[in-house]
């Protein structure tokens, strides 16, 4: 802990200080609760995206088997061409937000590659589209957590050091002044009564 000086000043200083610190606290209090609650709403909106997802995998899986040609279609047959991301702004931290992707198709030859490739290829799309979804709102949970851990320091330096050290330096500071009036007033009436002795 700092020294402080016990002078009126000080004590005006630490007033301010903590005047500060009880003004802000409420606020970062508040931007704590937004973010937990956000936080919340987006880790569930991914754990939405990633079951829509494997939902789509496990009909797929199936629907490919009942044609009996699981090697027609290929793993690169679709390819992400552009993924597109705006920005969004939560408590004040900037995040991106998934806007869709573009897919590039790779090449097959229509008459010996079964009919239902072009199907095939708009589901592997979709379970794509979802994958990145999942994958930024993973970024905006981490950008989020980051500025939550950060928020919750310094609501924890203002309610568990700021405001009790400074409320004790205005105590110590306050007591010092009071003493220093009672020793002066003493001193005063001592001088008054050696001034009185004297006179006589």
């Amino acid at each position: 802990m700092a020294k402080i000086k016990l002078t009126k000043n000080e004590l005006k200083t630490q007033k301010d200080a903590l005047k500060m610190f009880r003004r802000y606290l409420p606020t970062l209090t508040l931007k704590k609760q937004q973010l937990q609650t956000e936080i919340r709403i987006i880790d569930a909106k991914a754990r939405k995206v990633r079951a829509e997802r494997e939902a789509l995998v496990k009909e797929f899986d199936e629907w490919i088997s009942v044609f009996g040609e699981e090697d027609a279609f290929k793993p690169g047959m679709v390819t992400v061409r552009n993924i597109r991301k705006g920005t969004g702004n939560i408590a004040g931290v900037k995040i991106p937000v998934y806007e869709g992707a573009d897919f590039s198709r790779g090449d097959y030859d229509l008459y010996e590659s079964p009919l239902w490739i072009d199907m095939a290829a708009d589901r592997m799309e979709k379970a794509l589209s979802l994958d990145l979804e999942a994958e930024v709102l993973d970024e905006q949970v981490q950008l989020l957590s980051k500025e939550l851990r950060i928020t919750t320091q310094r609501v924890n330096l203002f309610e568990k050091v700021k405001i009790p050290e400074t409320r004790r330096n205005i105590k110590k500071i306050t007591v010092f002044l009071g003493d220093e009036q009672v020793a002066a007033v003493v001193r005063s009436k001592i001088s008054k009564k050696k001034l009185e002795a004297a006179a006589r």
